[in-house]
């Protein structure tokens, strides 16, 4: 799917403030309302926008406290990580799941208001599913992520699969 100039513009600045309204979305993107509402429907229909929602302060919302855990789950067979996937999604302390490869199968990022709360997730949620296997922990200091992501573009340069 190409995007243009304005789709990237139109898509920057709606990441940096989704709440603004079509007319400042315009005049910071340098077209004309109609154009910008037109080409913001568009991006929603090709799926490119999926979605505004509100983003919370982690300690203001009384989860300060952040760890990544990895998850290997036995046996490795599709519904029982699928199964896992769906229950663990579910669950509110739990703020992204990642399905990986490797070592583990599923690495959690939590949120939780104490280290207390941690440890009563890996040890009340997580053991008494008979599917895990093994869970290591990771505590994180710090969290920082990017709020605007750029998408690939036909200018941008693409890393290529190499052929084994």
């Amino acid at each position: 799917m190409e995007l243009d100039a304005l789709d990237l513009a139109l898509l920057r600045e709606l990441q940096n403030d989704a709440r603004q309204t079509n007319r400042d979305l315009a005049a910071k993107t340098g077209v004309s309302p109609s154009t910008s509402l037109e080409r913001v429907r568009l991006l929603r229909e090709r799926g490119v926008i999926t979605g505004y929602h509100a983003v919370l302060d982690l300690d203001a919302a009384g989860r300060p406290v952040q760890a990544l855990i990895s998850v290997r789950i036995r046996p490795p067979a599709r519904p029982v990580i699928e199964g896992f996937r769906e229950w663990a999604a579910r669950l509110p302390e739990v703020i992204g799941l990642f399905v990986t490869s490797g070592t583990h199968d599923f690495l959690l990022h939590i949120a939780v208001a104490d280290v207390d709360g941690v440890y009563a997730f890996v040890i009340d949620r997580l053991t008494e599913r008979r599917e895990v296997a093994d869970v290591q922990t990771t505590m994180a200091y710090e969290h920082v992520q990017s709020r605007c992501i750029e998408p690939a573009g036909p200018d941008r340069p693409r890393f290529a699969r190499r052929a084994r």
